[in-house]
């Protein structure tokens, strides 16, 4: 599906530069542009105020051109990596943005689930595949997820990034890993977060965080999965669930 630079884009935020806090690009300065709306609810999910509809009020429609000036504006003009973001940014109409920043030296990077794959997604620097485990309480549409890399097989870099809570979640990121060998794997403990976006910025539980980590990293070494990464949320580490950070 492709897109007009006419069409407007639901934005919940844009913030930074600040640090990509999680996944392949871990540590990397970085602009967010998180974009309103999502197809999946899921039971954990950290972005509520960039998923639920009774936030929809917040979201500003805005061009291509308004989100490049918001983001050169950001960064000094000083080309870097844009993190697009959600809910979820493959229902957005990203393609235009993508192209125009990047001819502006601008890198593109996108997350998503894999349940939306877009034709623009070839056009990106990295894309970030991360189904949702079972502690999400969503599905998995195998045939969406697949074809989201074959739409983006022609250029950027793919990698697969997992939230894992349990054994059920650490099985399921082992069954999506077999399905797609060639992909690097990112592996995170999962953080429990507050009921509503009011209350993002409460105290995390950084003890039962570390715990899960240190659980995972066991797992890992049992089962010999030496092909994956296991890494924290950084920036929760940092700053919690606070938002713009």
């Amino acid at each position: 599906m492709s897109a007009s630079a006419s069409e407007t884009i639901r934005v919940s935020e844009i913030f930074g530069p600040t640090i990509q806090g999680e996944g392949a690009l871990i540590g990397q300065p970085t602009v967010f542009v998180r974009t309103g709306g999502c197809d999946y609810r899921c039971s954990w999910c950290d972005s509520l105020h960039a998923v639920d509809s009774r936030f929809r009020a917040d979201w500003r429609p805005m061009t291509t051109a308004e989100i490049l000036a918001r983001v050169r504006a950001l960064s000094g003009d000083a080309p870097l990596m844009v993190s697009l973001s959600g809910g979820n940014p493959a229902i957005q109409p990203l393609g235009p943005l993508i192209r125009q920043g990047q001819a502006k030296g601008y890198r593109f990077a996108l997350e998503t689930q894999g349940s939306v794959s877009r034709d623009w997604f070839s056009d990106l620097d990295m894309l970030v595949l991360s189904p949702k485990p079972p502690s999400s309480a969503m599905t998995t549409d195998w045939d969406a997820l697949g074809d989201c890399v074959k739409a983006a097989a022609s250029k950027p870099r793919i990698a697969l990034k997992f939230v894992i809570f349990d054994e059920a979640d650490f099985a399921y990121a082992r069954e999506v890993a077999a399905r797609f060998p060639y992909l690097p794997v990112y592996l995170q403990p999962g953080n429990h977060t507050p009921p509503g976006p009011e209350d993002m910025d409460a105290c995390i539980d950084t003890e039962g965080i570390l715990g899960r980590m240190g659980w995972l990293i066991d797992r890992v070494i049992a089962e010999r999965w030496f092909a994956a990464h296991v890494l924290p949320q950084l920036h929760v580490l940092i700053w919690g669930n606070k938002r713009g950070v």
